[in-house]
């Protein structure tokens, strides 16, 4: 028998589905920013340079790089804000009372490009259901029967 999320972290839980979101989103991008910069870097042997000598943005060979290292910021703040995506996938997960496996699959979409997308689209519908499931099932428990 599944866990159901308590009644009691309905709010929690909408808020942690918030965070989701954003995160999942964000994290979706820069991978996909990270998968141009992969392209660039070992497909072409170039980063991506911000502000260098060959104007506001560049492919330019890594030794050569006199501004910003666009790609080396783009692996940097991927690795953060999938810290943040696991967090806030641990924090969902645990309101909602899942299984292990249901975290792991939510985790992967930070590491696999364009599944965040989908799999937030799942999982954010999935949620409200259960939600709106709970929240309905307890109307109907408090209301006194008419004798």
């Amino acid at each position: 028998m599944a866990l159901k999320p308590k009644l009691s972290n309905v709010p929690k839980i909408w808020s942690a589905l918030r965070l989701y979101r954003v995160t999942s989103i964000v994290t979706g991008a820069f991978l996909l920013l990270l998968v141009l910069m992969m392209v660039t870097r070992y497909g072409f042997g170039v980063d991506i340079e911000m502000n260098g000598p060959y104007g506001f943005l560049a492919l330019t060979p890594k030794e050569m790089i006199e501004g910003v290292n666009l790609s080396t910021v783009i692996l940097i703040l991927h690795g953060w804000f999938y810290v943040v995506y696991l967090y806030s996938d641990f924090r969902l997960w645990s309101l909602m009372r899942w299984t292990f496996p249901r975290f792991i699959i939510i985790a992967l979409g930070g590491v696999v490009p364009f599944l965040s997308f989908i799999v937030e689209r799942r999982v954010h519908a999935q949620t409200v259901a259960e939600l709106t499931t709970l929240q309905s099932a307890q109307k109907v428990e408090t209301i006194p029967s008419a004798n």
